[in-house]
């Protein structure tokens, strides 16, 4: 006859050599890094790592393209900007041009009139007047003359340090973006 207590004291050995040999077994295959049979090894087929190269690849060339293109954008940008300061420098330039000429153009009337009034008030002493006439006109043709001379050197100064300097600063504005480039490309 079996004894009731026995077979349960049998039955709880038992359960815990199972438990004992379980946890030892955990402990081997968290050491040795090993997985039970049961659980099946994570499989990584060497299409899905290629797809993922490609992928990375891909991404790769498409930032490559997007640096380059903000690179062409920015340069058209500078250029841009080359044009607008050049064709401002010139604008000014012409401006400053037809004002001088303008000016010029009314120092002559002034002259004429001035000659005018001394040839109607010298009927008296021809000679003399014609004379101081002549001084006169000559002397507001020459000082306009100047005058328009200075006007635009000054203009023509005035274009080529607008033009240098939008030159200088399209040359910085280069080199930086280059530098950009270069560090991006790397």
């Amino acid at each position: 006859m079996v004894n009731p207590r026995g077979a349960a004291k049998k039955s709880s050995e038992i359960q815990a050599e199972k438990e004992t040999s379980k946890t030892e077994e955990e402990t081997t295959r968290k050491v040795s890094g090993t997985r039970p049979v049961s659980e099946p090894l994570p499989v990584r087929p060497l299409n899905e790592v290629l797809a993922q190269a490609q992928k990375a690849q891909a991404a790769y060339r498409e930032a490559e393209q997007e640096v380059a293109r903000i690179y062409h954008m920015n340069e058209m940008q500078i250029a841009d900007a080359y044009r607008k300061t050049e064709q401002q420098a010139s604008q000014s330039y012409e401006v400053t041009l037809k004002q001088a000429i303008k000016v010029r153009e009314q120092a002559e009337q002034a002259a004429l009139k001035a000659r005018e009034q001394a040839e109607l008030q010298a009927q008296k002493a021809r000679e003399q007047a014609e004379q101081l006439a002549r001084d006169a006109y000559q002397k507001t043709l020459d000082q306009a003359q100047k005058t328009d001379e200075q006007t635009i050197a000054q203009a023509a100064k005035m274009r080529d340090d607008t033009l240098a300097r939008a030159w200088q600063t399209r040359e910085e504005m280069m080199a930086q973006a280059w530098d950009i480039y270069n560090k991006i490309v790397r």
